[in-house]
């Protein structure tokens, strides 16, 4: 009697993967997605146009021409008039800023609904973004000025004896940041707004909720977290005043911010670690007030949600 053996089973051998599947099959089996490596060029972007002067630029701050590592740094927090500037830079584009913001929630508010001219309002909204800092300076200065159409008005239907100073002071660049800045909160604002279900309020408003109780019960909440990140974003954009700090403020005296403290730093005094510690200086106050916005933010929302569960 003859026993046969029947050959081992062997798996179903399918056509050879390449090399790119085989990778893509094992970052898959590791739950990683094997199309990341798309974000190679925007990462190489950010590496050389971002993280490389960074990081460049805080190694030369500690490289001063006099002293040990941090004397630059001991330098400008040790000089009152260099120091002010964080004061004044502050005093500029929170207001600003936080003006903006809350400027931007009615109007976009508003703009969600459909009506007629709506384009033509949307427009001329954000008709300044494509001004630029410099158009903008210059139309202040002559509608703002001692001839301005301003003045000249007040003077004719005789409210004033003299012109009232509003440029080539703190005034002049608070405006010039209210005209830049709004633009881009709200288009912002009324993005996240676009993003919220209108039926949430119309249900609220079958149960009696008036308008300002469904907007502040309903709306609000939801809103919150891209306010403080509109919030943030203008006041990155104000708080790096230049042009307009020079143009129409008083740069010696009053609106002497800290992105001019380093610009002198730089180009006046060609002390570049000192203007490199300066630019640090002003990173840090930026990152400090981003996170407590944010942790803010999120503290209330947690609350909220808990509130609610």
């Amino acid at each position: 009697m003859s026993v046969t053996t029947s050959p081992p089973a062997t798996a179903a051998a399918g056509p050879p993967q390449s090399p790119r599947a085989h990778w893509r099959h094992r970052l898959a089996e590791r739950g990683v997605d094997g199309q990341l490596w798309l974000l190679a060029p925007a990462v190489l972007f950010v590496m050389l146009l971002f993280l490389y002067p960074f990081f460049y630029g805080l190694g030369l701050s500690f490289q001063p021409t006099k002293g040990g590592p941090f004397s630059d740094y001991a330098r400008f927090f040790g000089d009152s008039y260099q120091r002010g500037t964080i004061w004044t830079t502050l005093g500029l584009a929170l207001p600003a800023a936080l003006l903006n913001v809350l400027a931007s929630v009615p109007i976009a508010y508003r703009m969600r609904g459909r009506f007629r001219g709506k384009r033509l309002v949307t427009i001329l909204l954000v008709v300044p973004i494509t001004l630029g800092t410099v158009l903008t300076a210059q139309g202040l200065l002559n509608f703002l000025g001692p001839t301005g159409w301003f003045n000249r008005v007040l003077m004719g239907l005789q409210l004033t004896d003299e012109p009232v100073r509003l440029i080539h002071n703190y005034w002049g660049v608070f405006f010039s940041l209210i005209i830049t800045g709004f633009p881009f909160a709200f288009l912002l604002v009324l993005s996240y707004l676009s993003g919220i279900d209108p039926t949430l309020e119309r249900a609220a408003a079958t149960l009696g909720a008036g308008w300002w109780q469904r907007f502040r019960t309903v709306t609000l909440p939801l809103l919150m977290p891209g306010l403080a990140t509109t919030f943030c974003l203008t006041f990155v954009l104000a708080f790096s005043v230049f042009p307009s700090a020079v143009l129409v403020g008083n740069p010696a005296g009053e609106t002497r911010v800290i992105s001019i403290a380093a610009y002198q730093a730089a180009y006046e005094q060609y002390d570049y670690p000192y203007a490199s510690a300066i630019a640090m200086v002003m990173g840090a106050i930026e990152l400090v007030i981003i996170s407590v916005v944010l942790l803010a933010r999120t503290r209330l929302y947690t609350g909220s949600s808990g509130g609610k569960g």
